[in-house]
C-alpha cells in the first residue's frame, strides 16, 4: 500500500465495548443487573491509566511541592508542574503561567469573580450571562453584585432551550464589564456559540469567561482560537479525580488580579509589616494543592488524547440520537431542550412520574441517570418544571446502555400507566 493510500485510509469504528474495559467499575452489578451508568454529566469514570498514574504517584513519589531538596519532593514537583504542562497543550494556552490549579470549575468562577471583578466593578456597570447556566456561574456573580452595585442581566432562551442570541447581543452595552456563559448547558446539552459570543462581548469591551466544565469532555478546545479570557473547567468531568479542575487566564489579566486566598505557596516573602506575593501561577494556589488530582487529570486528558475527541464526541452523537428517537417512541415522555445543537445529554420528563421516582425505578434496573434541577434551578423554572431526569453518555456507554435505558423506561412506563 503507498503512503497516500495508507493516509487516507478510513479510521476504524470508535470501539466502546473496549473502552468500556479500560473501566473496572463499570463491571460490576447494581441489584443484580450489569451497571448501566448514565450520569457523566454529573462526573466521569475513572480509567485504568489515571487509576494507576494516581497510584504511582501515591506510592512513589508523593511528598509536599515546591522548596523541598529531598529526593521525594522533587519528584513530585517534578509531576506536579509537568501535569501543568500538560493541561496548556491540552487547551493550547500560550504559558503555564495561564493554568491556575483549583478545586474544580466552581472555584474557579468564584476566584475570577472575587478577584477580577469585585475589585473592578461599580454601581451602574454589569454582567452579563444566560438563562441556562449552572448555579456555579450565577451565585458568583450575584454575590459580586451585592458587593459591588453592579447589575446583573440574564439573555433568555426559547422553548427549545436554546440562547436567544439577538437579545444577548441586544443586552451588551457599554456598561457590560464581564461576560461569563457556559460552553454546554448541563441540564439541557446546549451548545452555546461562544466564540461569536467572545467576539461580540470584545467589541464592547467586555471580558468574557467560559464554564467549560461539560465541554471538556466532548471536544477539542483552543483557548487561544477562542479567544476567551478566561476558561474553567473541572477534572472529574473528563474522566480525571474529583477536587481538581482548571482556570485558565489571559496572562496580562491574572498578572493584574490581587490574590483570592492566601497562605504558603502564594508568597514570595513574609514580615509582619508585608508580604510580596509569588510569581503566576502560584500567586492563586495558596496552600498544599491537589498534587495526585493533578497527576489524575494529566493522565485523563493523555487519555482521551488518545481515543480522538472527534472519535469520541461522534460516537456519543451517535448514542444520544439513537436515545432522542427511542424515548420520542415511548408515550407520557417529553424532552426537555431540543436544541440544533447538543452534546451528549438527554433531560426528559415521563407523565404521571416525579423524576426522582423514575430515577428509582430505573435504579433497580441497574440503569444510573440524574434526577434533579441539575443546579440550574431557573431552567426548570422557566420550563414550568420541578426536575428533570437526565440521561447523560460518556466515551464508555454503548448502543445496549441505550437499549437498556429504553427497556427500563418502558418498565416505568407500564408501572404508571
Amino acid at each position: 500500500m503507498s503512503a497516500t493510500a495508507s493516509l487516507a485510509a478510513p479510521r476504524p469504528a470508535f470501539d466502546a465495548a473496549r473502552v468500556r474495559r479500560d473501566f473496572p467499575i463499570l463491571e460490576q452489578r447494581v441489584n443484580g443487573r450489569p451497571l448501566v451508568y448514565l450520569d457523566s454529566a454529573a462526573s466521569g469514570q475513572r480509567p485504568l491509566p489515571v487509576l494507576r498514574a494516581v497510584e504511582r504517584y501515591e506510592t512513589h513519589c508523593h511528598a509536599n511541592v515546591h522548596r523541598g531538596v529531598h529526593a521525594l519532593s522533587q519528584a513530585a514537583t517534578e509531576a506536579f508542574e509537568g501535569a501543568r504542562e500538560r493541561v496548556r497543550r491540552f487547551i493550547n494556552a500560550a504559558s503555564v503561567r495561564e493554568i491556575v490549579f483549583v478545586r474544580g470549575t466552581t472555584e474557579a468562577i468564584n476566584l475570577v469573580a472575587q478577584s477580577f471583578g469585585r475589585p473592578r466593578l461599580a454601581p451602574g456597570e454589569e454582567i452579563l450571562i444566560t438563562a441556562l447556566e449552572h448555579h456555579a456561574n450565577i451565585v458568583p456573580w450575584q454575590m459580586v453584585c451585592e458587593q459591588t452595585g453592579a447589575t446583573l442581566k440574564v439573555a433568555p432562551i426559547d422553548r427549545r432551550g436554546e440562547l436567544v442570541l439577538d437579545r444577548f447581543l441586544e443586552l451588551l452595552s457599554p456598561r457590560t464589564r464581564v461576560v461569563a456563559v457556559a460552553q454546554v448547558s448541563n441540564a439541557l446539552g446546549t451548545v452555546l456559540p461562544v466564540k461569536q459570543i467572545t467576539d461580540a462581548a470584545h467589541a464592547r469591551g467586555a471580558v468574557v469567561l467560559i464554564d467549560g466544565a461539560q465541554a471538556i469532555p466532548h471536544s477539542r478546545i483552543d483557548v487561544r482560537e477562542l479567544g476567551c479570557d478566561f476558561y474553567a473547567f473541572s477534572g472529574h468531568k473528563l474522566y480525571g479525580p474529583t477536587g481538581i479542575g482548571v482556570l485558565y487566564g489571559r496572562e496580562e489579566l491574572l498578572a493584574a488580579m490581587p490574590p483570592w486566598q492566601g497562605g504558603g505557596d502564594m508568597i514570595r516573602t513574609v514580615s509582619f509589616e508585608k508580604t510580596t506575593y509569588n510569581d503566576l501561577p502560584w500567586k492563586f494556589e495558596a496552600g498544599t494543592p491537589n498534587i495526585s488530582g493533578a497527576v489524575g487529570l494529566a493522565a485523563a486528558m493523555d487519555y482521551v488524547k488518545d481515543l480522538g475527541l472527534a472519535a469520541i464526541a461522534g460516537h456519543e452523537q451517535r448514542l444520544l440520537e439513537l436515545a432522542t428517537a427511542g424515548l420520542a417512541r415511548i408515550a407520557g415522555i417529553r424532552i426537555i431542550g431540543t436544541a440544533v445543537r447538543k452534546a451528549s445529554v438527554l433531560s426528559f420528563t415521563m407523565e404521571g412520574c416525579h423524576p426522582h421516582d423514575l430515577g428509582t425505578i430505573l435504579d433497580a434496573e441497574g440503569v444510573a441517570i440524574r434526577t434533579g434541577h441539575h443546579c440550574a434551578m431557573p431552567v426548570m423554572t422557566f420550563f414550568d418544571i420541578p426536575a428533570t431526569a437526565r440521561a447523560s453518555f460518556g466515551c464508555y456507554n454503548t448502543e445496549e446502555d441505550v437499549e437498556a435505558l429504553l427497556a427500563a423506561l418502558a418498565k416505568a412506563r407500564e408501572v404508571f400507566g
